[in-house]
């Protein structure tokens, strides 16, 4: 494990919630809002209305900035999203999750929530400088965010199917070449 299971998770949900709007978008309506929170199931205030999807939606252009910035910038974005919360740091347990920091109070709204826990995963990439954990997908036709956990550094595609594509596309050029 790079991060902790709380830092993973906060990254996870942010790279969901950025790739969502891409081509088809895929947070459109409270159908798909809820397959976000089965996928991340965030616990505290669930509102699960037009409102609440909006800001969800309004709030993937933000993500994307701060997750692909590099470093300075990153965390220029970490401390103006911090500043601007109404933050109430408390250590909570639930799930499968051992201890760990929620910042905000669970009443406040899911983006505002989101937002700060994607910010406080951002901390430990900045300590860590393991900004380039997160990029671009490597597929030319692809603006997705590619996540990389792995402890080889080794993925550079947002999903299966960009990396099936890719490698099949490989394989094709060596065949006409030979």
């Amino acid at each position: 494990m790079i991060f902790t299971d709380d830092t993973e998770e906060g990254l996870r949900a942010a790279v969901w919630l950025v790739n969502s709007a891409e081509d088809p978008d895929t947070l459109t309506d409270l159908v798909e809002e809820r397959a976000f929170l089965e996928e991340f199931p965030y616990t505290g205030r669930l509102d699960r209305d037009e409102a609440e999807l909006a800001s969800l939606r309004d709030l993937r252009p933000h993500l994307r900035a701060m997750l692909l910035a590099p470093r300075d910038e990153m965390a220029a974005h970490v401390n103006r999203a911090l500043a601007a919360a109404h933050l109430s740091p408390h250590l909570v347990r639930h799930g499968d999750m051992d201890w760990h920091l929620h910042a905000v109070a669970d009443e406040r709204p899911l983006s505002e929530r989101v937002l700060i826990e994607t910010a406080m995963a951002l901390i430990d990439v900045i300590r860590a400088d393991e900004g380039s954990r997160i990029s671009v997908c490597a597929d030319d036709t692809c603006e997705a965010l590619a996540l990389d956990l792995s402890r080889n550094r080794s993925k550079r595609y947002c999903s299966t199917a960009c990396a099936n594509r890719n490698a099949v596309a490989a394989y094709r050029a060596r065949r006409a070449e030979a």
